[in-house]
């Protein structure tokens, strides 16, 4: 009887501690599950801002341009009213000179003829004041106009260089995402038919590969077909450090039935079907562990709703994303 006991009581303390153990793994998968989805939502965040930048300087381009047109508008027709007002003077100053001519001719002439020539002089000198004060006011409008203008056209220049850089750094990294979905394509290409797409979607390169291709059902062991179609991707990965790999285990809605082990629901599975095949990766590459993300998704981001069978397979899926650095954009986005 008491050898009874004691072995009772070995059997329910290696209970308690198997059961602490695989609480402490599923903690461990929790929190880098809610690390992959914090890195994932950043990277959409810098996605949006780089939108944004983009759709605000095309905007104030517009603007300015708007505003350059108007202002070249305004000093035309300033020029043209000057250039008016100074032939009106000149002609004042020609027919002042005349009078005054009169005037000194005049010495011994009728004198009621001299003072209303001179009174005519005195008016008209005064109107030629007051002409000479409008063209210098409107001398220096003008030179005030033109340097507004300038003013304008630096600003649209420099708002059409940072456009233009956007721009050429977007068609370079839309060229980089091209070329490397045809890459992985290439390398790839044996397993299309045999649950692998490669596609591009928001400026990254997506290679879905389905459960049947790397897992058998319910484990999160990779077999060797879908070993071989990693082995490939890793090739490529390793010879280009400048994409960042993010892997997601992605499951459908059936509940899983948990057994004897560390799995308890589809969040553990999709956890651990996207750490192994990071670890696949970094077997047969060079690849800095720097540039790996892996996050389970569980049943919680399907391709198709549906409740067939049909359906639940293409949700039982793994996604690796393949996104190129976006370094130049985000020293863009600081200066602005």
């Amino acid at each position: 009887m008491k050898r009874f006991f004691i072995t009772a009581g070995l059997l329910i303390s290696i209970s308690i501690l198997t059961s602490c153990v695989s609480q402490q793994k599923y903690s461990e998968a929790e929190n880098r599950r809610q690390t992959c989805e914090s890195e994932l939502s950043a990277i959409k965040g810098e996605n949006v801002d780089l939108n944004n930048v983009y759709t605000e300087a095309k905007a104030n381009l517009d603007r300015l341009s708007v505003q350059h047109e108007q202002l070249k508008r305004d000093t035309l027709l300033l020029g043209r009213n000057y250039r008016a007002q100074h032939t009106n003077y000149q002609k004042l100053q020609e027919a002042y000179d005349d009078l005054l001519k009169s005037t000194q001719s005049l010495t011994s002439g009728n004198k009621d003829e001299v003072a209303k020539i001179l009174e005519s002089l005195n008016k008209l000198r005064l109107d030629l004041l007051k002409r000479e004060d409008d063209l210098k006011m409107m001398e220096t409008e003008m030179n005030n106009r033109l340097i507004d203008l300038e003013e304008k056209e630096r600003l649209i220049k420099l708002k059409e260089d940072k456009i233009n850089e956007l721009q050429s750094i977007l068609d370079n990294k839309d060229f980089a995402v091209n070329a490397l979905r045809e890459k992985v394509l290439a390398a790839l290409t044996g397993f299309q038919n045999n649950g692998l797409n490669v596609y591009q979607k928001n400026g990254k390169v997506y290679v879905s590969m389905d459960e049947k291709l790397l897992f058998k059902t319910g484990s999160y062991q990779v077999d060797s077909r879908g070993e071989a179609a990693l082995k490939e991707l890793a090739f490529i990965l390793e010879n280009d450090a400048d994409i960042s790999i993010m892997i997601e285990g992605q499951t459908d809605d059936v509940p899983y039935r948990a057994a004897q082990g560390q799995i308890t629901d589809n969040w553990d599975l999709s956890v651990l079907r996207a750490t192994s095949v990071v670890r696949i990766l970094l077997k047969h590459g060079e690849i800095s562990p720097k540039r790996l993300t892996a996050a389970g998704r569980g049943e919680h981001n399907p391709i198709d709703t549906g409740k067939t069978a049909e359906a639940r397979a293409k949700n039982r899926r793994t996604d690796i994303i393949l996104t190129p650095k976006m370094d130049e954009l985000l020293k863009i986005l600081e200066s602005n």
